[in-house]
């Protein structure tokens, strides 16, 4: 089985010049679109887990530089 075309036929649409265009002030004729068969709008995705993960970013970077600044001081002996 075979679906019908979106777009409808040329030859039994009124209306229509030689070469598919159509008169000035005319309307188009209706052709399919993109955005047939979506079943839901798109859902957008929780900020949440970006701050989460800025968060824990600055809590490693702000480890990273007290243990260096402590070793520098003299507080800490790493290495």
């Amino acid at each position: 089985m075979t679906a019908l075309p979106p777009d409808p036929d040329p030859d039994r649409t009124p209306g229509l010049e030689p070469g598919g265009g159509v008169q000035p002030g005319d309307t188009p004729p209706d052709s399919g679109s993109t955005t047939q068969g979506l079943s839901k709008p798109e859902t957008y995705r929780s900020r949440a887990g970006g701050i989460a993960t800025l968060v824990i970013v600055l809590i490693i970077t702000l480890a990273v530089v007290g243990l260096l600044v402590a070793q520098l001081v003299g507080w800490v002996k790493v290495f």
